[in-house]
């Protein structure tokens, strides 16, 4: 048996957890005040995901520059792969919150999407 001290981010009081691990097993969590803290902890030592938000290039339009976010979650072991995927990606003007800038990131089946809104010149 193995325990892992993590602080929940499930919602803002920060519960300092413990979660209980009887191989890859979860067998317990302790420490937190809310349903949100046993979640977020089963999944954070199990199955580690988060949100990518980074920025891209856009070309011909009033901003050089967007931000960018992934649709969903994606496994913690894919962020750099991701992040090493929009390097390269130069969109064009205009652009509308929502617009998907890079399909599929990783092989995750996630989709990278603008996050604001660019007018064209």
């Amino acid at each position: 048996m193995r325990t892992i001290e993590l602080t929940c981010i499930g919602c803002p009081l920060g519960c300092p957890l413990t979660v209980t691990l009887e191989g890859n097993e979860v067998t317990g969590v302790t420490g937190n005040t809310c349903p949100k803290g046993d979640i977020y902890a089963k999944k954070e030592v199990t199955n580690p995901t988060r949100i990518v938000t980074s920025t891209v290039r856009v070309s011909k339009g009033t901003c050089c520059m967007v931000n960018v976010k992934t649709e969903t979650d994606i496994p913690k072991s894919k962020i750099f792969e991701c992040v090493e995927a929009l390097k390269g990606v130069e969109i064009t003007a205009p652009v509308k919150i929502g617009d998907v800038v890079l399909a599929d990131v990783a092989g995750t089946g996630v989709n990278v999407v603008a996050a604001r809104n660019v007018s064209a010149l």
